[in-house]
Order: structure tokens, then sequence, then C-alpha cells
């Protein structure tokens, strides 16, 4: 299995694993946590502090880990800055409110925010895969191009 494909699967279960620890998190993020009771996922609320403290953040950067190296496969900057920017923000958001150095309501608009970055960017990906980006180097003399 390249590279390209490990990414894209880490990219996806970083963030699938936020969405879902957020969703078990009503006193943290109670919107997150709606959509979670709506979808039959009330039952992970009796570990919210394991989500938050845990689970969250790395997930979170497993999907920042999975842009970055994603990086070096496909060396566009505007797929990597819209792949890196969610994690970033749902990092600062729940550790701004787990470590309080942050207002309640601001770190937890930055966790949505990121949230939301993070799931739009996995779509563009899912739908729009990266493609290699490399230099093109001319046959040598004797061989055939392809």
């Amino acid at each position: 299995m390249n590279t390209q494909w490990m990414t894209r699967i880490a990219d996806k279960t970083g963030v699938i694993g936020t969405l879902i620890g957020s969703f078990s998190c009503a006193m943290c993020f109670p919107a997150a946590a709606s959509i979670g009771a709506v979808i039959g996922l009330s039952f992970l609320s009796r570990w919210e502090g394991l989500f938050v403290h845990i689970l969250i953040p790395v997930f979170a950067s497993i999907a920042l880990a999975a842009n970055l190296i994603g990086w070096f496969s496909h060396h566009q900057w505007l797929r990597v800055l819209a792949g890196i920017i969610g994690p970033i923000l749902v990092l600062i958001g729940s550790f701004g409110m787990t470590q309080h150095f942050l207002p309640i309501m601001m770190a937890r608009e930055l966790f949505y925010v990121g949230l939301v970055v993070m799931l739009l960017a996995a779509l563009w990906d899912l739908f729009s895969p990266a493609h290699r980006r490399c230099n093109v180097s001319l046959p040598k003399e004797g061989q055939r191009g392809g």
C-alpha cells in the first residue's frame, strides 16, 4: 500500500473519530451532541471525559499528521492548507476548553469551525483526490515515451 492511500485512510479515520467524539460530549459541544443523540450515539455520553481529553485530540492529530505527510506525495499548497487548518482549530478548541486558556464560547466556536473545515476537506479529498505532481522527464535516446 503506497503512502497516498495510507494518508487518505488516516485522514478519514481522523475526521470520523473526531466527529464521533464530539457527538458524545453534551456538556462541551451541545450542537454536535444533539446530532449524536438523533443518530443513536447518546450512549457514548458516559465516556465524555475520555473523548474530550484523549480521543478527540488523538484523532485530530492523526488527521493533521496525515495531511502533512500527504504534502510529500502531491505538493498542493491549497489542499494541505485546507487539510491542516481544521485539525489545528479542533485541537485549539478542545485544549482551550479542557485547559481553560480560552473563554468557553470561543473555544467551542473554534472547535465547531474546525470540525466543519475538517469535514469539507475530507469530502474534497474524497470526491476530487489529489494527484501526484512531479517533473515530467523526457525519454532518453533509444527509449519509447509512455
